[in-house]
């Protein structure tokens, strides 16, 4: 059976049947995965998604997955239940989209599958970029009754060896920016993404922080550590600090 998570982590199937299987017959299986779960979140994935989501499922192991450098600060606990952590990221370059659909989960998804395509070789340097992790949603919120603007903004991190010269994108719609150090108040859940499920984050969150008026109130960060086709994705809010 497919793994649901087989973008950012290999595929189900075994090393005989990987070996069995030629190169055109994976592709087609791969994209006629994503294609299934891409109709689940009401977004078309096109044939020309086939060979970058080839590419990420072959190099993905999880070993040379980068994640985003961190300090942690301080790390709030209950009863040994980790409540949020407080972290500082440094100033760093992100590529980013910025897209507004109808629901959340379509944008993140468009998102995404933009990226993908800058990270497997549709950049300047000809190259696969390597993933890391997480893949970030920047979402705005307005005030009273509390829910998200559409527009977000998808964001990749860029590998450590490629923050001092980016290699460019393909896509105009991409752009390479360079992010101030931040602090952030970072909380873990699990599930789905959706308008809903954020909301229910912010909420908890707010009321968990000892001082969430230090916290900017209209712009939160949502970290994904799975991608979007799985089901029991691994997720973070993060509030951020004002300057």
């Amino acid at each position: 059976e497919e793994s649901p998570d087989s973008a950012y982590h290999s595929h189900g199937s075994s090393l005989e049947e990987e070996a069995a299987e030629r190169p055109e017959q994976e592709q087609e299986r791969l994209l006629s995965y994503w294609q299934s779960v891409g109709r689940g979140h009401q977004v078309d994935v096109p044939r020309d998604m086939a060979e970058p989501i080839q590419q990420l499922t072959r190099n993905n192991n999880p070993q040379e997955r980068q994640s985003i450098p961190f300090t942690l600060i301080q790390r709030k606990e209950k009863l040994g239940e980790v409540l949020y952590e407080q972290r500082q990221y440094g100033r760093a370059k992100w590529a980013c989209t910025r897209l507004a659909e109808q629901q959340y989960e379509q944008s993140t998804c468009l998102g995404f599958m933009k990226l993908m395509r800058y990270i497997c070789e549709q950049n300047s340097s000809g190259l696969y970029l390597g993933l890391t992790i997480p893949i970030v949603t920047v979402v705005h919120t307005s005030p009273a009754p509390l829910a998200l603007a559409p527009a977000v903004t998808v964001a990749y991190y860029l590998p450590q060896g490629l923050q001092e010269q980016p290699p460019l994108p393909f896509d105009p719609d991409i752009v390479i920016e360079e992010w101030p150090s931040t602090i952030v108040y970072s909380r873990s859940f699990r599930g789905i993404t959706n308008e809903d499920s954020i909301v229910r984050e912010i909420e908890v969150l707010s009321a968990l922080l000892d001082s969430p008026e230090l916290c900017l109130g209209d712009t939160f960060i949502i970290a994904g550590y799975t991608n979007p086709a799985a089901a029991n994705r691994h997720n973070e809010i993060w509030f951020l600090q004002r300057p």
